[in-house]
């Protein structure tokens, strides 16, 4: 018997487990998060500097709805890293956008492969969707392989979509779908 998805527990992986924010992850979500490296390629909810004021905004919930599955990453007891799902509404309540993001000293490890590689089919059970899509910055060639590497198709280009840092990006769109809920993930 097939367990109903809305039980699903978060998932977990090689070396990390993902699991809601807390409050005591202040400490470590501001050492991760506070480096311009982290903050160039993400929306402009996540501020550089990121002071301990933003850090506690975002786990009260004034950033993003975290009533929405998202997650800290967990390695070794400590948060260095987030990722979340943002379901559609209406007509468009078949699919979701996803994001996430790591501390600097975790980059090139394979540790962002893993963790999407856990979360992406655990998302599409859990929330039922046909749809899970990422957009990523056209400087952020690292996050696209990311995508690629779990089975994520890239599917066109936001033309001069988002203004950073002084400059016009294009916005690189993978999705992965399903047309049935029966199908894998």
């Amino acid at each position: 018997m097939n367990p109903d998805p809305a039980t699903l527990p978060p998932p977990q992986g090689e070396g990390f487990v993902l699991r809601p924010w807390r409050r005591d992850d202040l400490d470590s979500l501001v050492a991760h998060a506070d480096d311009a490296q982290v903050s160039r390629a993400l929306s402009d909810r996540f501020p550089y500097p990121y002071t301990r004021e933003d850090g506690a905004r975002f786990l009260d919930g004034q950033v993003i709805d975290l009533e929405h599955p998202v997650f800290a990453i967990d390695v070794a007891g400590r948060a260095v890293g987030g990722i979340g799902a943002h379901p559609g509404r209406g007509e468009r309540g078949h699919g979701a956008e996803f994001g996430y993001w790591l501390g600097r000293r975790l980059w090139g490890a394979g540790l962002m492969t893993r963790v999407v590689a856990a979360f992406a089919p655990w998302a599409m059970q859990r929330l039922r969707l046909y749809r899970l899509c990422a957009t990523v910055l056209d400087d952020n060639p690292a996050s696209a392989r990311v995508l690629l590497k779990n089975g994520f198709e890239e599917e066109g280009v936001q033309r001069c979509a988002v203004y950073k840092h002084g400059q016009v990006h294009d916005l690189r769109v993978f999705a992965k779908a399903r047309r049935s809920l029966q199908d894998a993930t």
